[in-house]
Order: C-alpha cells, then sequence, then structure tokens
C-alpha cells in the first residue's frame, strides 16, 4: 500500500488478531442469518427474485443467505468500485454488471456491509434504471454512525457494529481474512 512517496508495508492478519475483539461469532451470526433467510421469505411471498450479490465482500453471507431462503430464487452478482485505487471514492465502475434481466423483478440485493453506503446506493439506483419494480437490501451487517449517505438503509440487516475497523466473514483487512468465521474490530 503506498502513502504518498513512501511504501508502507500492509500489516500482517496475525497481528491484527491480536489487536482485535471478536465482535460476533459464526455460532452467533448463523442463527442471525437463518432469521434473515425467513424474513426475506415472508417478503418474497413466493415471488422469484434475482438474488444479486455484490462482490467480493458478500460471498460469504451471500451463500448462507441463499441457504436460508426457501424461495427460488435466480442468481447473479456485481462488482461495481467508486475508489479504483484511491482513497476516495469517484462515479460507480463495474467490473461487472449483471447479466440477469432486471426488468420488471424484483431484486434482493445482498452486501456485507453497509457503512457509509455510496456504492450500494449507487448499485440499488443502477438496479432500478435497469427496470427492477424494487430492490430489496439485505446486509450482514451495519455500522452505527451518522454518514451513511441519505436514501439507503437495510431492508434486511444481521448485526449492528460500533464505528471501528472491521473484517472478517467477508470483510478484508488489505484484503486479507474474509474467510475467517467470525467478526473482529480493531480496538480502539
Amino acid at each position: 500500500m503506498s502513502t504518498s512517496s513512501s511504501t508502507q508495508a500492509v500489516p500482517s492478519l496475525a497481528e491484527a488478531l491480536t489487536r482485535s475483539d471478536i465482535l460476533f461469532k459464526r455460532e452467533d451470526l448463523d442463527t442471525v442469518i437463518a432469521h434473515l433467510g425467513r424474513a426475506v421469505d415472508a417478503a418474497l411471498d413466493g415471488e422469484r427474485a434475482v438474488f444479486l450479490t455484490v462482490m467480493n465482500g458478500a460471498l460469504m453471507f451471500g451463500a448462507q443467505l441463499a441457504l436460508s431462503i426457501r424461495t427460488d430464487l435466480e442468481f447473479d452478482y456485481v462488482h461495481a468500485t467508486r475508489y479504483r485505487g484511491a482513497t476516495s471514492g469517484k462515479e460507480l465502475h463495474w467490473l461487472r454488471a449483471p447479466s440477469a434481466s432486471l426488468q420488471g423483478r424484483t431484486v434482493l440485493l445482498v452486501d456485507d456491509i453497509l457503512d457509509e453506503g455510496h456504492t450500494l446506493k449507487a448499485v440499488r439506483d443502477d438496479c432500478l434504471l435497469r427496470g427492477a419494480k424494487r430492490v430489496l437490501v439485505a446486509t450482514l451487517c451495519r455500522k452505527q454512525h451518522g454518514r451513511c449517505v441519505e436514501g439507503i438503509e437495510s431492508d434486511f440487516n444481521g448485526v449492528d457494529l460500533p464505528d471501528r475497523y472491521v473484517f472478517g466473514y467477508g470483510m478484508d483487512y488489505y484484503e486479507q481474512g474474509r474467510n475467517l468465521p467470525a467478526i473482529y474490530a480493531l480496538k480502539e
């Protein structure tokens, strides 16, 4: 990772784990995600939706959530970024846009975290521009702070997190630790 003109080494995951608290263990998340699946089933009421996973972070959560939903689903995924190597975001850049037709369909947009919401809102708005009749947003977690952009919220959310650097269960620590079976937060 590069900062100004000097190069700074990426901290190791092992070091980060020694400076972190476990916020939610896998057993807790299993229970929460099963509950979310039942809530999504109730909201869909038998309607076959497009299950649209936001990569890479929502891969773990999306797979587990999909297995918790009884309603038949059509699967697709998106990969979008606003950063493109920078530290601040600009316009949405598609690494992979949805390929399924969204015209007249309900979309279940699945993401790992709702933090400030810029990218999630842009993806949701794009689904609507592609003709989706409604977009339901499911997130594993949501950070508790006052910086979320106006006009985006989770219709289904698993857990609330403090405003700290979090990783694990799909969320990364400098592209490490996405496969950790718990959610961790760096100590303040």
